[in-house]
């Protein structure tokens, strides 16, 4: 019985994670203790360590997948070379582990000039590009299709390698 990754809207993942419980559906939300600063206070909070991601666990996966996908704040299941990407037990127990062994860790994916990355958001989702500039959150990208060159500002958190 693996688990999957589940793809959630922005900000949703605890949410979701309560909607998906309700239902009765085993799910993982791996979440870390950070503290905030506002201008008058400090606050310790819970955050997801992967945005936008929680970890679902189905027994059969084309029986279970409507009842997860139709839950608030649900978008789609991440899927590698034509399948549900799968997370075994293993993997999450090293999470859980990692998490209770190492407070404060964060998960950094950095991109780097040069690097060719895939878009997985937005009108250009599925084209692949190099990086020829980052600037905040937002990277450059020159994409070759059409035998054309195009460079497209693209929102970092809508890349992957």
């Amino acid at each position: 019985m693996p688990w999957y990754v589940l793809y959630t809207k922005p900000r949703n993942e605890k949410k979701t994670t309560l909607y998906l419980q309700a239902k009765g559906i085993n799910v993982y939300c791996p979440l870390q203790e950070t503290i905030k600063q506002w201008s008058d206070r400090k606050k310790k909070v819970s955050e997801p360590l992967f945005k936008s991601y929680v970890f679902v666990h189905l027994n059969e996966y084309d029986k279970e997948q409507i009842a997860v996908l139709e839950t608030p704040g649900a978008v789609r299941f991440l899927w590698w070379m034509g399948k549900p990407g799968i997370v075994y037990d293993y993997e999450i127990e090293q999470i859980r582990q990692f998490l209770s062994n190492y407070r404060g860790a964060k998960i950094d994916i950095r991109f780097s000039e040069g690097d060719t990355v895939h878009v997985s958001e937005g009108a250009l989702q599925n084209q692949t590009g190099t990086i020829i500039r980052i600037k905040g959150n937002k990277a450059f990208l020159n994409i070759q299709s059409l035998g054309w060159n195009m460079v497209a500002e693209i929102p970092i958190q809508n890349l992957k390698e």
